[in-house]
């Protein structure tokens, strides 16, 4: 059995989440490092097997074979390119960060690194890569949030779209991925990740909604292929941040599972 040393990035809800499992114990897992702003005045946090290393983004690649990103997209490069540089592996949350810095996938690519995109709030990645195996014709994704999730988007403040006193579901936009991780750089993810796993960020095809009357995030992929038509719908319910969904930080902790474990399920 491999074992790893597991290195946060950022120690938000979701970074939390993951040492939280981390601490507790995973097979071949450590949580050897965090990185947050001030190492030397590290946010409380209740270990149970003893606090581990606290240090900046820059210097996080040196303690850690794998590295889990869940930090504000704005230092996504910060944290990903000294980790790929040095041939480590690292987990990508902010996928929407990696469209706007693809040149990264280059770097893992020269120096043996590695850059893997969990599931997060999204289902069928696993179907999704296999039919791209073969020829995928459509792939179309709605996203229903609630209005909470998506105040403050980019693309809401530069559009002058107000969505605070909606009282009926309202379409705020269509079109790509590759828009989209530009204007809800904090709420769409799951859509880049969709998008990279099938037929690119410029070809699939986006809706986001705003809906007063929802309580958790509700995504649908429908897909068409030479090999298989199939739909999916999951609702996620909402972490400690409203936009991200609890079952993000569980998709890591199963991500990292999977390196270290003796069994691995799902493509």
């Amino acid at each position: 059995m491999n074992s790893y040393r597991v290195g946060i990035a950022g120690f938000g809800a979701i970074g939390q989440a993951v040492a939280q499992s981390l601490d507790a114990g995973l097979p071949g897992l450590t949580l050897a490092a965090v990185a947050v702003r001030d190492p030397n005045a590290p946010p409380a946090f209740a270990w149970t097997n003893g606090a581990p290393k606290f240090t900046t983004i820059g210097e996080l690649a040196e303690h850690c074979d794998v590295v889990v990103e869940c930090a504000p997209a704005a230092v996504f490069r910060d944290i990903a390119e000294p980790v790929l540089r040095a041939g480590k592996k690292m987990v990508v949350l902010s996928s929407g960060a990696l469209l706007r810095h693809e040149d990264l996938i280059d770097v893992a690519r020269q120096h043996g690194g590695q850059i893997v995109v969990p599931s997060g709030a999204i289902l069928g990645l696993d179907a999704i890569t296999a039919a791209a195996e073969g020829v995928i014709h459509s792939v179309t994704m709605i996203t229903r949030k609630p209005v909470r999730g998506l105040l403050g988007a980019p693309y809401l403040t530069d559009n002058n779209i107000d969505i605070e006193g909606i009282t009926e579901p309202r379409l705020i936009f269509r079109g790509s991925p590759r828009e989209a991780a530009v204007g809800f750089p904090a709420n769409l993810n799951v859509a880049v990740s969709v998008s990279l796993a099938g037929i690119g960020p410029d070809r699939t095809t986006l809706e986001i909604w705003a809906d007063p009357s929802l309580e958790r995030n509700l995504h649908r992929v429908e897909v068409v292929s030479d090999s298989a038509s199939f739909s999916m719908e999951i609702q996620n319910i909402p972490s400690a941040n409203p936009k991200t969904g609890r079952i993000t930080a569980q998709s890591v902790v199963a991500a990292l599972r999977k390196m270290s474990g003796p069994l691995r399920v799902g493509t």
